[in-house]
């Protein structure tokens, strides 16, 4: 194998933001277990667009035996990856809890003074379970929220969530395999009006908005991307 330059993560230092991914149009990064990986190393052209976007100075170069860069194949990977994202398999429907369900909301139905109901109006919502093109998604305003949020904004049902159909996912804990795969088809099959992302303010919860980001790139999609950030106590900050 050839001695160039490729790219090297330090783990320790990473948060698992995700900003590198973004900046490697090759896809030679990806989010693994909450913490970036170098998936491939033909993908990766040593030229370290990716480092300008680490807040930690987790990634640097490093000069070693490695495959030599394949552009064509990293393009064509690229190209594949939007495909394949049609064929997601949908979750086995042997669990009760997995059922797709839509239903309306309560948040209407409540009289002045009553208190807060729920905004929600389908089933599932973790983006493990979900169907990219379940009813509940198409053509709709879409919110993919951390799970932390709902949690700590008093507020969520019906200043983020009602008029919008739920996902929620946890880019540091959760398993991140297929999540990229599943957000794209999301934008592809759904074809959304509109989505919102909601995350806490920590630096962790950044990989959702990038995973978010990112699908929509491979899907060659406009569909506009807001992102809504929360602090700590539940305030909106951004």
């Amino acid at each position: 194998m050839p001695l160039r330059n490729i790219i090297q993560i330090n783990e320790e230092l990473c948060d698992g933001c995700g900003k590198c991914i973004t900046g490697c149009a090759e896809g030679a990064l990806a989010l693994v277990n909450g913490k970036a990986r170098l998936v491939k190393e033909s993908f990766c052209d040593g030229l370290g667009a990716c480092i300008g976007d680490c807040p930690t100075g987790a990634l640097t170069i490093e000069r070693r035996e490695a495959a030599e860069f394949d552009e064509a194949a990293a393009a064509e990977a690229a190209r594949n990856h939007a495909v394949s994202a049609r064929a997601i398999p949908r979750p086995a429907a042997a669990c009760p809890g997995s059922v797709q369900r839509t239903f309306a909301s309560r948040q209407s139905q409540v009289p002045s003074g009553a208190g807060l109901a729920s905004a929600l109006t389908h089933w599932p919502i973790q983006l493990h379970l979900i169907v990219p093109d379940a009813p509940a998604f198409r053509n709709a305003d879409i919110l993919i929220a951390a799970s932390c949020t709902a949690f700590a904004c008093g507020q969520f049902h019906p200043e983020l969530l009602e008029g919008r159909s739920l996902i929620i996912a946890c880019p540091k804990l959760d398993n991140l395999d297929g999540y990229l795969d599943k957000l794209t088809a999301l934008f592809l099959d759904a074809e959304p009006r509109s989505v919102t992302v909601a995350r806490m303010v920590v630096p962790c919860c950044h990989g959702l908005t990038f995973l978010v980001k990112q699908a929509r790139e491979m899907a060659t999609s406009d569909v506009p991307v807001e992102e809504v950030v929360l602090s700590l106590e539940g305030e909106r900050m951004v």
